[in-house]
């Protein structure tokens, strides 16, 4: 059982990506949605251009955060993080998570069942392994940090499985 559900997780996170493009919006139109809720929502977007991300982050962070790709299951220095705090964004230090809403999933990966708010974080539809899910992105830095689902625990019902690399952790002082 315990394989069948690392498969399971390992197949959710990589496999190949089915043109969708009927359903999906294009790129520019939805980083540009994001970019108009982010600033009506008072948070000033960050630009930089690819050169920029590469210089300031190391090559997996580059990877998940400006590549949309993940960090493979179990491996996040956050995931057994039981520390009081406060989740932020690894590229631009924006709050996402509070400690409390942190839960054990058996994914892989840190999973909240739900956001400090539902500002900072902008969401996307990917079809990368071949069905529809919720892509949740950094609404400043449109930085990838995984994906929410509807099979997380009460109040809220979701679980949003982030990659590690994709969040700092700011300890409670």
């Amino acid at each position: 059982m315990k394989y069948s559900l690392l498969l399971l997780a390992i197949l959710l996170c990589f496999g190949c990506k089915v043109n969708s493009q009927s359903e999906d919006k294009s790129a520019a139109a939805i980083k540009t949605e994001m970019t108009q809720k982010a600033i009506a929502s008072g948070i000033t977007p960050i630009e930089k251009t690819p050169e920029e991300w590469k210089a300031q982050l190391n090559d997996q962070e580059y990877n998940v955060l400006r590549e949309a790709g993940t960090e493979r299951p179990f491996t996040g220095d956050l995931l057994k993080n039981k520390k009081e705090g406060t989740y932020v964004c690894s590229a631009c230090q924006l709050p996402l998570f509070d400690s409390k809403t942190k839960f054990k999933s058996g994914t892989g990966w840190p999973s909240f069942y739900e956001p400090i708010n539902n500002v900072n974080l902008a969401e996307d539809v990917d079809y990368k392994i071949g069905y529809k899910r919720v892509e949740v992105h950094c609404a400043r830095c449109g930085g990838h940090q995984g994906h929410v689902f509807e099979d997380g625990p009460q109040p809220t019902g979701l679980r949003y499985c982030i990659n590690s690399v994709s969040l700092d952790f700011v300890e409670k002082k």
